[in-house]
């Protein structure tokens, strides 16, 4: 009996003990941080605390102070570490602080990113007390997380960030205060190498969005504004922050740039004739005689003017072609105050400063002095031209144009020129046919029905510039210049990529890409949101494209920041357009 009573006795104390430390665990565990991740995978919560280093200030779209949060990590890969801790109570806050924050849990909009920029939202902590963690509490360091190929941004989501891969400038946007890298290599836009609204065009762009990353900053510095598309950065390391259009980085010190190098002459092509295509970015003279400034699309004063001007003749004089088809030129018809006019005596001044032959000479669809001195053809605001040497080809007959359908309204005019390489002892080569061309452009102004953008990445007007390729072969085929021969090519700014549905009209109707015959790689001369891409295209006859000995772009224009424009100082041909100009080599001699 005196053993059982001992036992009887203390097992009561046993079962009072136990419920008396049970509620003061269960308090403990209320009590104790979440991990961050936990609440990233559950959106929001009433209440929540959680604890973690100050990694970088980050005020909230109210401009209430805000501070980002990081902790050690629940070892969930897929959800951030990061949570963004706002209000006043956070006002105190430093980088390099271990503290605890109890609040509410909710997601909150960032600041819009930059000028029109969308808003993007972060797993956010409404602070109602913030406290410093005891030193038994003390967190491990937050390091950056390590990337090495295109990451899942949203499981990086204000958390520290070092890219240890290699990234390539695509675009620069000062006005909203970022620069675009991409992940392995340059982005390319997807009609250039699909079909719009195919399954690989889909791919293409899905790829562009996944390797896309937006820099922004103080840290960015000005040299990542004036660099080249295709630079190479490195050393780069910030907070992950989503923006409206895609993933961001916040640098937390300068990136390192390698530029990459300007091409200091122009490509060499193969062949005795060369032809030239360019889109002038808007070439307008004023009145012609000094006045007329600002212009509607080009120069805002007579200075500006002279030196646009003097960009665009290095460049033309520098490739040296036999043939030049330009687009972009004022539309002010033919006389000599002419916008086309005075480019060919400035191409004639440059080649007497340089001991040349001085023998430019420009094409048009009248007998000089020509009629058309006002306007014409067509009353678009910019139109194309022809210009050649005459020493080196002789213009056979008139140019020819066509003026229905598209063509005036919309697409501009075409205009189209028989030559014949000359040789010594005045023999001739065959008739060749350069038809220059400007299609409507990819603006979504006044466009309906059909000629809306379909959503498939072709943009607006794709209705039209298809009609405007299927007339501009029929008229072709008639030979509206009497050449008499099969020797015709299509250039200019066709304003499509390589395939889409104008440039396929084409193909499906005979026309052999120049490019592609030349068999060179990935051509590209536009850059439009950081991708890479051809407006700007060289189609051939099947027999013209037996004579083609080479074909390349000179790539002074579209890889070039605004900066180096004529706008803004710049000298030399670098950015004397927004497009690179292409070179043709052809085999057109008399034999």
């Amino acid at each position: 009996m005196t053993r059982i009573r001992p036992a009887l006795a203390f097992a009561p104390c046993l079962l009072l003990a136990a419920c008396a430390s049970a509620p003061r665990a269960d308090r403990a565990a209320a009590q104790a941080p979440a991990p961050i991740g936990s609440l990233q995978a559950r959106g929001e919560a009433a209440q929540a605390r959680v604890a973690g280093t100050v990694t970088a200030a980050l005020a909230g779209a109210d401009g209430q102070p805000g501070w980002l949060l990081q902790d050690a990590g629940d070892g969930d890969a897929a959800t951030s570490d990061a949570i963004w801790v706002l209000g006043p109570a956070a006002a105190g806050l430093a980088p390099g602080q271990n503290v605890q924050v109890t609040g509410r849990v909710h997601r909150a909009a960032l600041p819009a990113a930059g000028k029109g920029g969308r808003a993007a939202s972060l797993l956010a902590i409404d602070a109602e007390r913030v406290e410093p963690l005891r030193a038994r509490a003390r967190l491990r360091p937050v390091a950056p997380v390590a990337v090495t190929a295109a990451p899942d941004w949203n499981a990086l989501a204000g958390m520290r960030v070092r890219i240890d891969a290699p990234l390539v400038l695509a675009d620069r946007d000062r006005e909203r205060g970022i620069v675009e890298v991409a992940f392995g290599g340059p982005l390319w836009q997807p009609g250039e190498r699909a079909a719009p609204g195919s399954e690989a065009a889909r791919a293409v762009a899905a790829d562009n969005q996944r390797r896309r990353l937006a820099l922004s900053g103080d840290a960015l510095g000005e040299d990542a504004y004036r660099a080249r598309s295709g630079s190479a950065v490195s050393a780069v390391d910030g907070i992950a922050l989503p923006r409206g259009d895609g993933p961001g980085l916040r640098l937390e010190r300068a990136p390192v740039l390698q530029p990459a190098p300007r091409p200091q002459q122009p490509p060499r092509v193969d062949g005795a004739v060369r032809i030239a295509a360019f889109n002038l970015e808007n070439l307008f003279n004023g009145d012609g005689r000094g006045g007329g400034f600002p212009t509607p699309r080009g120069a805002r004063t007579e200075a500006e003017f002279h030196a646009q001007l003097a960009k665009l003749v290095e460049t033309i004089h520098a490739m040296n072609p036999d043939v030049a088809a330009l687009m972009e030129l004022e539309n002010d018809g033919y006389g000599p105050d002419s916008t086309l006019a005075q480019l060919v005596a400035a191409l004639d001044r440059a080649d007497a400063a340089a001991g040349g032959a001085q023998d430019w000479r420009y094409a048009a669809p009248c007998k000089q002095p020509c009629a058309l001195e006002v306007r014409g053809p067509g009353d678009n605001a910019i139109r194309v031209g022809l210009i050649y040497r005459g020493q080196r080809v002789a213009a056979r007959g008139l140019a020819a144009t066509l003026e229905q359908g598209p063509f005036g309204p919309h697409s501009r005019v075409p205009l189209a020129q028989a030559f014949q390489a000359l040789a010594a002892g005045g023999r001739r080569g065959p008739a060749f046919v350069v038809a220059a061309n400007h299609f409507k452009s990819k603006g979504c102004r006044d466009a309906e029905g059909a000629d809306r953008d379909q959503g498939d990445g072709a943009a607006c007007w794709n209705a039209l510039r298809s009609d405007s390729a299927r007339r501009l072969d029929a008229w072709l085929k008639t030979d509206p210049t009497r050449s008499g021969g099969a020797l015709t090519m299509i250039v200019g700014d066709l304003n499509a990529y390589a395939q889409e549905q104008p440039l396929r009209e084409l193909y499906a109707a005979g026309w052999q890409d120049a490019f592609a015959a030349a068999k060179v790689a990935s051509p590209y001369s536009y850059v439009y949101d950081g991708e890479l891409g051809r407006l700007d295209h060289a189609l051939l006859s099947p027999a013209l494209a037996a004579t083609l000995r080479g074909a390349a772009e000179w790539h002074v224009n579209a890889d070039e920041p605004d900066s180096a424009g004529y706008r803004n100082g710049g000298t030399g041909p670098w950015r004397s357009s927004d497009h690179d100009p292409v070179l043709l080599g052809f085999d057109l001699l008399p034999r």
